[in-house]
């Protein structure tokens, strides 16, 4: 295979193994990556690599490890990671990175997160696109991958990664709290308990209630994808059964992380959003916040009421950090759940954001439907997928039959209805979907925008 860009996408390398990405792929790639960042002036004597619980990524990390040596780069291998934590590495450690994972995807993918030292993103416009030029030139002359001896170093940082976490949020002060973690058999069930159990110091005040902690890439009890209300059933039916106080779903890599409240109602990511940053904006007055544009309008209006500038992004995370740390912001949210720090390297971090939301609500003595509410001022669809045979023909046609709108095309096609009412419709830079995402004032609204512009997505 020397044609990488089904592989390659916009802020990642994601696709089917073996037929997209295999290991002879994998090795182009570590060459290609450690010669792309030589060529762009940074440090590449030695990079970090990690993999997540797919049974896929040693095997790849390996062979990605063995063309960064053909390259001349010595590799720090972590191991089983969640990319979050290979993040971490790469920041304090400053060094490039790697890291094997298919986030959410199903169990036959598999995929790349490259970062520069510091953790700072390699994305389409960062490198991304140079990287996989080489790696196809590689791959139509394997004799240009030099053999060079192994050097490979294996050490642990999950230690050193939760207690820095730790340093950022303090959790001993906060209430007694119970607490479901549904880790979907992705990497939360190595994460969680070092960060939230009482391994490091004292034990917190958390009485953590495990679900499918046990690291299984085939992920036998439902995809890892919390944003998949589907994935989300399990989490909620043991909040209640348990009276927990609180729910939390970790995506397959974990670094997204969804927040249930007692009832096992979701508490959207735009109010988790909304909430962290007004905890950053007090410790950091007048700072500046990302939110990609599929966040609720609250968002912003809330960022602004704390003493902050709201500052609007791309979705996806190369985009995001890139915008982070053009504007030094103090921390940036997405509709995913995806949640950047500028104290953890304007990276994105699924677990300091729930540590943030435990601080918070712990911090008071209401329930967490009530305290959540606050940050919810308006009613949204979600994101709804339609898989379509030309996006952008669908686009079009759904422009058209809103001609007085106000729209813009920052990502996709954004359109404001001028009673409050908007939606943006995009395609996926990861899956052949168009992705719906509708808010209004009201909910009778929200459903009546929704459906129609579905049924000409759908038509």
């Amino acid at each position: 295979m020397t044609d990488l860009s089904q592989l390659v996408k916009a802020y990642d390398v994601r696709g089917v193994v073996p037929d997209q990405l295999n290991e002879t792929v994998a090795c182009a790639l570590g060459t290609a990556f450690v010669e792309m960042l030589r060529e762009s002036g940074d440090e590449a004597e030695k990079i970090v690599i990690a993999h997540d619980m797919r049974e896929t990524g040693p095997a790849l990390a390996t062979a990605f490890a063995h063309g960064a040596n053909s390259a001349g780069a010595a590799v720090v291998h972590i191991g089983l990671a969640s990319t979050d934590q290979l993040y971490y590495a790469s920041g304090s450690l400053g060094l490039p990175g790697a890291m094997f994972t298919a986030s959410h995807n199903p169990a036959q993918y598999n995929g790349i997160k490259l970062c520069r030292a510091g953790a700072k993103p390699v994305g389409q416009d960062s490198g991304l696109v140079i990287v996989r030029l080489r790696a196809e030139e590689l791959l139509r002359d394997l004799d240009a991958v030099a053999e060079m001896p192994e050097a490979i170093e294996h050490i642990d940082l999950l230690e050193g990664y939760a207690k820095h976490l730790r340093s950022l949020v303090d959790l001993s002060g906060i209430r007694p709290l119970k607490v479901v973690v549904d880790a979907g058999n992705g990497m939360g069930g190595h994460t969680v308990p070092a960060v939230l159990g009482d391994q490091l110091l004292s034990a917190l005040p958390l009485e953590i209630v495990p679900m499918y902690f046990e690291l299984d890439g085939s992920f036998p009890n439902h995809e890892a994808n919390p944003l998949d209300p589907a994935n989300l059933v399990d989490l909620q039916a043991a909040v209640r059964e348990h009276g927990a106080d609180i729910g939390l779903a970790f995506d397959g890599d974990a670094d997204r992380c969804f927040v249930v409240d007692e009832n096992g109602d979701p508490v959207s990511p735009s109010a988790v959003t909304a909430l962290v940053a007004k905890r950053e904006l007090a410790k950091y007055p007048g700072a500046t916040v990302i939110h990609n544009l599929i966040t609720s309008a609250a968002v912003p209006e809330i960022i602004k009421e704390a003493g902050g500038e709201p500052v609007r992004s791309r979705v996806g995370h190369s985009f995001i950090k890139a915008e982070m740390a053009r504007t030094d912001a103090v921390f940036g949210g997405e509709h995913s759940a995806h949640y950047y720090f500028r104290e953890f390297w304007f990276a994105d971090t699924g677990m300091l954001a729930a540590m943030h939301v435990l601080a918070a609500f712990g911090g008071q003595d209401r329930p967490l439907s009530l305290f959540a509410a606050e940050y919810e001022r308006y009613s949204a669809s979600g994101e709804i997928n339609s898989t379509v045979e030309d996006a952008a023909a669908k686009i079009t046609e759904v422009r058209a039959a809103f001609p007085d709108a106000t729209v813009d095309e920052l990502d996709g096609m954004t359109l404001q209805l001028g009673d409050g009412a908007w939606f943006n419709l995009r395609a996926s830079n990861t899956e052949p979907l168009l992705r719906l995402n509708v808010e209004a004032p009201k909910p009778d609204r929200m459903a009546a925008l929704r459906d129609e512009v579905l049924a000409i997505v759908r038509g």
